[in-house]
């Protein structure tokens, strides 16, 4: 069994890194042997807001972070949240705020981790 964490900084939609990010998370997720977790801080944290609105055609990341979550884990940095205006309700189901020290225990838990 592999565990991998990906730790996302950059926004939804600006450039393709957090698409990319979590298309590879999504991938990996789907592995029998996998254990995925994605913690996404700074602009990162709006890929967790719920209800995304995109042209058509336009990748969205809400449906991604579904994908991920079949059989991972997604948490997001608080304090980015916070900088950013974002509450719990706004997120996408199964996505959460990060404790304290989280990201920090995820990282010494992992095989490989991939940051974005």
């Amino acid at each position: 069994m592999g565990a991998f964490l990906f730790i996302i900084n950059d926004g939804c939609y600006g450039s393709e890194r957090a698409f990319n990010a979590l298309r590879l998370a999504g991938s990996l997720s789907a592995q029998k042997h996998a254990q995925v977790r994605v913690f996404l801080q700074s602009d990162a944290v709006g890929c967790a807001r719920a209800g995304q609105r995109v042209p058509t055609g336009h990748y969205n990341l809400e449906l991604v972070l579904a994908k991920v979550l079949r059989k991972g884990e997604v948490a997001l940095c608080g304090d980015g949240m916070d900088a950013r205006g974002m509450k719990d309700a706004e997120l996408v189901d199964g996505v959460r705020r990060a404790a304290p020290g989280e990201l920090a225990d995820w990282t010494m838990q992992a095989d490989k981790v991939l940051i974005f």
